[in-house]
């Protein structure tokens, strides 16, 4: 692990993911990418007007020495941190700072949502799940020395799945942890058979070149099967694949990857299929 992005909008949440972030890059000798996205829309920015300039100006002056004061916290102490401000709130500008910087993982702090404001408005994190392509660690509580002994890793066993299942896999062995697969089965008409349930899965991990366990939770739902799973093994973190759906997609199908990353509270890894 070499640089961690952390998006930052000022929040305590903004916090626990700069703590997060803090322990990994001390345990990995990384650099933290800090970035924080202006709600500025491009005509102001490109605006001719002198008042509307000078605004301009003094707002970003202004972030700068919010920044500055954000990050000038005891446990960054000694850390090599990069700054980054971009006029803009575009969600999928994080894949270009990626790109640049050669980064390995976002770290994102969350609260998440619930009812119609997840419908309409969703969280930043959600946003985040949904348009970064690299892997997304979303935390919602403090994490002073952030480990993982025990992790979940939740999919259908599909081929689309082999590259997220080999990154979630990765992730388990940077942490050492115990990389705990799970095969959620519902009823309805995603239902299979206990036999046809373990076809799918043999397949799947002998595509993957994989000699691991797999367990098979019986639940109501997908998402709350999950997180009962999960809870039940006393889980650190979760990995889930997320397709990061857009527009009217997103909106009429959802994404599991998300929902799981919104409505945990434990720490959640999503894989971008």
């Amino acid at each position: 692990m070499k640089n961690i992005i952390v998006p930052v909008d000022f929040s305590e949440q903004s916090e626990f993911a700069l703590q997060t972030a803090a322990s990994l890059a001390k345990k990995y000798d990384a650099h933290i990418l800090v970035v924080h996205m202006l709600e500025l829309s491009d005509g102001i920015i490109s605006s001719t007007d002198t008042m509307r300039s000078q605004q301009t100006v003094f707002l970003i002056k202004a972030v700068e020495k919010r920044f500055s004061e954000f990050l000038d916290k005891p446990f960054l102490k000694g850390f090599s941190i990069t700054p980054i401000i971009k006029p803009y709130k575009v969600f999928s500008g994080l894949n270009e700072i990626a790109d640049e910087h050669g980064a390995d993982l976002v770290v994102m702090g969350s609260h998440g949502t619930d009812g119609l404001k997840e419908i309409f408005v969703g969280s930043n994190a959600e946003k985040v799940v949904r348009y970064v392509d690299i892997p997304v660690l979303v935390v919602k509580e403090k994490h002073v020395d952030f480990k993982v002994k025990d992790f979940v890793f939740a999919c259908d066993f599909k081929d689309e799945n082999l590259d997220a299942f080999q990154k979630a896999k990765a992730f388990a062995d940077l942490f050492n942890a115990k990389l705990h697969l799970v095969y959620i089965n519902t009823p309805g008409e995603y239902f299979l058979s206990t036999s046809d349930s373990y076809n799918r899965i043999n397949q799947f991990l002998q595509k993957a070149c994989a000699d691991l366990e797999v367990s098979i939770h019986n639940d109501y739902g997908v998402i709350q099967g999950i997180l009962n799973f999960s809870e039940g093994i006393k889980a650190d973190a979760i990995g889930i694949p997320t397709h990061g759906r857009k527009g009217l997609s997103h909106f009429f199908l959802g994404s599991i990857g998300e929902d799981v990353a919104n409505h945990s509270t434990l720490p959640v890894v999503t894989f971008k299929i």
